[in-house]
């Protein structure tokens, strides 16, 4: 790579965005970005102007030579790209309430990445996705695409499986989150915990915990049970039944509560969208309040109030992640890639998410073997609806897309899941063109 990094964010417009720059800041003698290119697309050049200028003003008060480029042209962005961001949404929050309210009228778990809302938003994704990897393949063929757009497990599977790209990672913030949480529970440094992550995307397991390089895992489990449950802003805080984690013997992460908890995690939805909406509801509100705050000239730091958006560590995750890529730091890092054998019991071509040596070349995940046997049917029937449901997202196939959604565990039968589907489609139609193509007739 060049002296000084460019750096393009698909998805610029995002709340999420002053993250991003402060964690740039942060390390910039180690990763000096010399570039940072914020691109949206019209709907966004609105939010995408508010943040861009307060990102200027971040980087001027830091002292910092970035330079921020605002535009609505991707392809203008991406030419000569080093690392190229995604953290977009198709259809903004307002197709996110419809993920969320329309299965709730079903009984059925109606969330972001899990369930009918993690298919919708997967077949809204995946095409925009791919397109900006033919973008990427001209433009910018040596950049790593560094993805954040949920649901991030499935879009990494659909690129390694339906693209000719494998320059990409998915990144969350659910074991960075976890990782945080172990080193509360036990109040000490985070520096001096470590713990062993497979799975998938919001499918994730804390294997083993560490603690100064000593397997305390049984010990951790214990101290576990004995404390009030600590979760995502957007995943209900429902306490774990005790005994159930000592058996399970690993760190589930937030989002097992819609599989294991399924019942309570419904109730829970149905009262909060009644009393006062779903989350995308909610968020819509704090989103009005943030983007008023970002518009105040004289702020030039990320607001402390960004951290009730939901995305605690995100830009240590997705910085950290770039710097030490940049650097070949060959660190240890949670992230979603393609799995070569690491989990015996998922397919070498399939994308999990996986403690990684981080490397200029890309993650090389860590093999464990193989999960747990208590989880592993659980991570496998996941992956088949993933890899369903990027073959209905890039085909456009409605029985494809009907048997994504009927595998999936929080469903409870191919009726419901047929009825769930059709009013989905028909809500989502303008951004869902691959279903809804003209016949042609000869």
């Amino acid at each position: 790579m060049r002296k000084g990094v460019k750096i393009v964010t698909i998805g610029g417009g995002s709340s999420y965005t002053p993250e991003l720059v402060e964690g740039f800041i942060k390390r910039y003698d180690s990763l000096p970005v010399r570039e940072l290119w914020l691109v949206d697309i019209p709907e966004g050049e609105e939010k995408l102007n508010i943040v861009g200028n307060l990102a200027k003003r971040m980087v001027q008060k830091a002292g910092v030579p970035i330079d921020i480029h605002l535009t609505l042209d991707r392809r203008e962005a991406l030419k000569d790209a080093d690392f190229v961001t995604t953290q977009f949404r198709v259809g903004l929050l307002a197709a996110r309430a419809k993920d969320e309210r329309i299965p709730l009228k079903y009984n059925v778990i109606g969330q972001e990445t899990n369930g009918p809302g993690g298919l919708f938003k997967g077949l809204r994704t995946i095409p925009v996705i791919l397109d900006i990897v033919k973008d990427m393949e001209e433009l910018c063929p040596n950049a790593w695409l560094i993805n954040f757009t949920n649901p991030a497990g499935m879009v990494t599977e659909a690129v390694l499986r339906h693209s000719n790209w494998k320059r990409i990672i998915g990144l969350c913030n659910v074991p960075i989150s976890i990782q945080m949480g172990v080193a509360k529970l036990l109040e000490v440094e985070s520096s001096r915990v470590h713990v062993d992550f497979a799975g998938l995307n919001h499918m994730v397991f804390g294997l083993n915990v560490y603690l100064d390089g000593k397997n305390i895992t049984q010990a951790f489990l214990e101290e576990m049970t004995k404390h009030k449950s600590d979760t995502m802003k957007n995943i209900a805080a429902i306490d774990w039944e005790p005994d159930f984690i000592k058996a399970l013997g690993v760190i589930p992460c937030g989002y097992h509560r819609y599989y294991y908890k399924q019942a309570e995690m419904l109730q829970n939805e149905l009262q909060e969208a009644a009393e006062q909406g779903t989350r995308a509801e909610v968020v819509q509100q704090l989103e009005k309040e943030l983007f008023e705050l970002y518009k105040d000239e004289n702020l030039a730091i990320k607001p402390p109030q960004l951290e009730k958006r939901g995305g605690a560590y995100y830009s240590d995750a997705a910085c950290s992640l770039i710097d030490s890529m940049y650097n070949d730091r060959r660190d240890i890092q949670p992230v979603n890639t393609i799995n070569n054998g690491a989990i015996a019991s998922i397919p070498d071509e399939s994308a999990v998410e996986i403690s990684s040596i981080i490397t200029r070349d890309g993650p090389k995940p860590i093999a464990i073997g193989d999960l747990p046997v208590a989880v592993r049917g659980l991570v496998q029937q996941i992956k088949s609806f993933e890899r369903v449901s990027a073959e209905a997202a890039v085909t456009g196939n409605y029985h494809t897309a009907l048997l994504a959604m009927t595998i999936n565990p929080l469903l409870p039968s191919d009726k419901v899941a047929k009825q769930i589907l059709d009013e989905m489609l028909e809500a989502h139609k303008e951004h869902l063109p691959q279903f809804f193509k003209e016949e042609v007739i000869y």
